[in-house]
């Protein structure tokens, strides 16, 4: 009963933000499709300011750009009036942002990008304002309540410019055609660069898969798979092919049946499930966990060029 009011409270809140976000996506307009292409041809970098809660939200701006194609790097309002306007140059574009657009600390800077023709892109709510007749590219905000009315603490204003700041990223990174195999290289460490690294990435290389050909006899394709340690084999054809697997599981079963097995081929499975190469590590997990299976090999054009077995895949943390 005690939590009504809060839940109250959040939806209002919620219901709020959404309704800037409505009324923001409806407005966008050419000074967005502007601010895209001025990006897509600079030289440099997006340099991204700000102050306060804007400052949080400009650097939050420019690792979500730099991680996904786009060079970008914060500099503080404050701090670019003492020295760090050097780490400006021509060729750059700044990303300016201010509720207000009245920041006093963005004076030095905006000052510098008109002394040195450096692109000022703006994100404020007041088109009338000190940085909104300054700016080459005015990116508005609505001017809506914030949802703290009471105090007017920045928090429908910082939603907007998160969410018109990632309108901006993936725009940029829709233009450029970053893909999966580009983010992976900026996101080699935890969980989401687990997820993006290939079967390549994590598979046993051919010189340790345990193969034999097909016709070989029975005895030596179990002292192939015992050697190797990976609970599977492989049969290949004389062109070096995937015939088929056998698994642990694959010799218990025939065992079990009293038969004797004079070559390997009648234990194997045929057209086994594969993985190429430059398949997602977590399309891969995704693949076995609903086969049911703790190994596959990794294919190209047909021969198998390595082996994953669950342990890799849980080695490299993508489980």
């Amino acid at each position: 009963m005690t939590a009504k009011p809060h839940i109250a409270t959040a939806r209002r809140v919620l219901a709020l933000e959404a309704e800037a976000l409505g009324l923001m996506s409806r407005q966008l307009g050419e000074a967005f499709v502007r601010a895209v292409e001025a990006v897509l041809a600079a030289k440099g970098r997006v340099i991204c300011t700000g102050i306060g809660k804007s400052g949080h939200v400009a650097r939050k701006i420019a690792a979500t750009m730099a991680s996904t194609g786009t060079p970008a790097y914060f500099v503080h309002a404050t701090e670019a009036s003492h020295g760090d306007l050097g780490m400006i140059g021509q060729d750059d574009v700044i990303l300016a942002l201010s509720k207000s657009g009245e920041t006093k600390e963005l004076a030095d800077l905006i000052g510098y990008a008109k002394r040195y023709s450096i692109l000022l892109i703006g994100m404020t709510a007041k088109a009338d304002s000190t940085l909104g007749r300054a700016c080459d590219i005015l990116l508005q905000t609505p001017d809506a309540a914030e949802a703290c009315a009471e105090t007017n603490a920045p928090t429908t204003s910082t939603t907007l410019m998160i969410a018109l700041g990632d309108a901006l990223a993936v725009a940029l990174l829709e233009a450029k055609g970053f893909k999966a195999d580009h983010f992976k290289v900026y996101h080699p460490g935890g969980k989401l660069g687990a997820m993006l690294r290939t079967a390549a990435d994590v598979m046993h290389a051919s010189s340790e898969l345990p193969v034999v050909r097909s016709g070989a006899p029975f005895i030596d394709g179990v002292k192939a798979m015992s050697a190797k340690g990976f609970g599977v084999l492989g049969v290949v054809w004389p062109d070096g092919k995937l015939a088929g697997i056998v698994t642990d599981g694959d010799l218990r079963r025939y065992l079990t049946t009293g038969r004797t097995a004079a070559v390997i081929d009648e234990v194997m499975t045929k057209s086994p499930q594969t993985a190429a190469p430059d398949a997602l590590a977590a399309d891969v997990l995704r693949s076995m966990n609903e086969r049911k299976i703790t190994q596959i090999f990794v294919v190209d054009g047909g021969k198998p060029v390595g082996l994953i077995h669950m342990h890799d895949l849980l080695k490299a943390g993508l489980a």
